[in-house]
């Protein structure tokens, strides 16, 4: 009996041996309903050619005998559609490897797509701080840089869309400070076209800012009120009344849109939800990110989550759209065997990024065009920037009233190439779009 993470093999080494036979056929969609069960959808132009439709009966009996339960019996297997194309339409779909005429489309019961990766956006750079597991300093490392940032001058927009585990907005506004509003307000209140009424009360200025400015978006307001059921809609889409469906993400992508137009940030950072889910999908493929900064800690944990992301992204043919973006940060270096901890640590990144998205390198080439980085090349994607453990940034709650008194010299021993490398991450946006 076949299993789930069978499909795939088993209709390429079908369609493989049926090469000739396929050729009958033209474009073809092999859909996964919800439950995982394959069916054909073929051009409705081959329904009375008697050849094609013997081509295509070879191909649906071998596909029912090799996936059993994951397949529909072979009378109601194949679909025609006058265009096959519109099936792919507003769903996550990629071309099967090997097979330019073959698209796999994926019913899932959310609107997650780590496959679709939005082009860079135009206007202030984008930059994600993700990680597969939480517990790993990463909303600290961004409140950090957000101060940094505004050292220098600049007017940051902070995002606190790690919706289902906030805290963000704690480390850069004292309670008082805190907005009426947030996120969560937002992405209900649109559904029902009432975002306006919001729009200007989820955000606040930190007043860690000097020469630049922090604005916050946090994801609630000063009063949670109903979190909960707010949160069971806020991934919603939404139906126009011309009948076009919206998906969360898209409207998430709307409102960074109006908070950037009304604010005009230099840099907009995003806290992410940890792990492989819905509101991560949003933030690290579908807002238009420059930059993803993947937090890790040493442990089989974070390279299980990381070759899991890392492997779809190959499998779907979208690795080159996403790999420039990546940036490895090595998180809470321990003060003891620092050294030791790290050289293991950029080790294991490296073969994470050589087994699914770095190029292979043919014995006797040299790298040339090729994606490729040596495992000590530190301006590679896998290097990792260095972030230390320090006891008074390991509480979240804290980085606030130790900003009050914080030393810059401080703040460089423990965050220095996080802060540089969001330097030049930026400073590369800016000349792109200069």
């Amino acid at each position: 009996m076949s299993t789930f993470d069978e499909i795939l093999p088993a209709i390429k080494e079908i369609l493989q041996a049926q090469t000739e036979n396929l050729q009958k056929l033209g474009a073809i969609v092999i859909n996964r309903d919800l439950n995982g069960r394959v069916r054909l959808v073929v051009n409705e132009s081959i329904r009375d050619d008697t050849e094609a439709n013997h081509a295509l009966n070879s191909i649906v009996l071998e596909l029912h005998t090799r996936l059993g339960a994951h397949s529909f019996p072979p009378e109601r297997m194949v679909l025609f559609e006058a265009d096959v194309h519109t099936v792919i339409q507003n769903a996550p779909h990629f071309k099967l490897e090997g097979f330019d005429a073959v698209t796999i489309v994926d019913r899932l019961t959310t609107d997650t797509d780590w496959a679709n990766i939005e082009p860079i956006a135009a206007g202030a750079p984008r930059i994600v701080f993700f990680s597969i597991k939480g517990g790993v300093g990463r909303s600290t490392a961004l409140a950090v840089s957000a101060w940094s940032q505004a050292q220098q001058g600049k007017r940051v927009l902070v995002l606190d869309l790690d919706l289902e585990s906030p805290g963000l907005s704690s480390s850069l506004l004292p309670e008082e400070r805190r907005p009426q509003f947030g996120i969560a307000d937002w992405l209900v209140e649109d559904l029902v076209d009432n975002g306006a009424s919001v729009f200007s009360g989820m955000y606040a200025t930190s007043n860690l800012s000097h020469d630049g400015e922090i604005y916050v978006v946090p994801a609630h307001g000063r009063d949670p009120g109903e979190y909960v059921a707010k949160l069971g809609r806020v991934w919603m889409s939404k139906v126009g009344p011309d009948g076009v469906r919206e998906s969360w993400s898209k409207r998430l992508n709307r409102l960074l849109n109006d908070l950037e137009q009304h604010l005009h940030p230099d840099v907009i950072l995003i806290d992410s939800r940890a792990g492989i889910d819905e509101v991560a999908s949003a933030c690290v493929t579908d807002l238009g990110a420059c930059g993803v900064l993947l937090f890790a800690i040493d442990g089989e944990q974070t390279w299980s989550g990381y070759r899991i992301l890392f492997r779809h992204w190959h499998r779907a043919g979208v690795a080159r759209g996403i790999r420039e973006r990546l940036q490895m940060v090595g998180a809470m270096i321990p003060e003891l065997n620092g050294a030791e901890y790290f050289e293991g640590l950029r080790e294991r990144a490296w073969n994470t990024f050589t087994e699914t998205l770095y190029d292979e390198i043919p014995a006797g080439e040299t790298t040339g065009e090729r994606f490729s980085f040596d495992e000590s090349d530190e301006a590679a994607p896998h290097y990792p920037w260095p972030v230390k453990w320090h006891r008074g940034f390991a509480a979240l709650r804290s980085v606030h009233t130790r900003f009050q008194n914080v030393d810059p010299h401080e703040i460089t021993a423990i965050f220095g190439h996080l802060v540089d490398g969001i330097d030049a991450i930026a400073a590369s946006e800016g000349e792109r779009h200069g």
